[in-house]
């Protein structure tokens, strides 16, 4: 698990490059709120809005998630236990005035970067 990339995995850096094509600027691997201990792979702090590149394997994508038959009930508990935080976060973001965006892996760079474009758009202070 320690050789696993958890920043700029090839999804991430693709969604950032189309993001920053699309001319808007963020900040890589902040905490939105100081106050909570979560990181967003990108932040827009004039919109508000936090978004997390989740991996399939490990928050339990409902698509293309796989329970290893090694090890079964640690494995289960263990993307539980994510998929609880994952909820966790976005309410703590949200009681704070944040927008949490959840992108999958497996999806497009390009259809995910439009999707954040659209909400931080709309969410930007006129």
């Amino acid at each position: 698990m320690s050789k696993q990339k958890t920043r700029d995995t090839q999804i991430e850096v693709e969604l950032r490059r189309a993001l920053f094509a699309a001319g808007l600027r963020y900040r890589v691997h902040r905490r939105p709120v100081k106050s909570v201990r979560r990181e967003a792979d990108i932040v827009f702090t004039s919109a508000k809005v936090a978004v997390f590149v989740d991996g399939c394997f490990w928050h339990g994508c409902p698509e293309h998630a796989t329970w290893p038959k090694n090890n079964a009930e640690f494995w289960r508990t263990k993307i539980e236990t994510n998929r609880r935080r994952d909820l966790d976060t976005d309410a703590k973001l949200a009681d704070a005035g944040w927008l949490s965006v959840r992108v999958w892996e497996h999806e497009s760079a390009a259809t995910a970067a439009a999707r954040v474009h659209e909400v931080v758009l709309g969410r930007r202070p006129r």
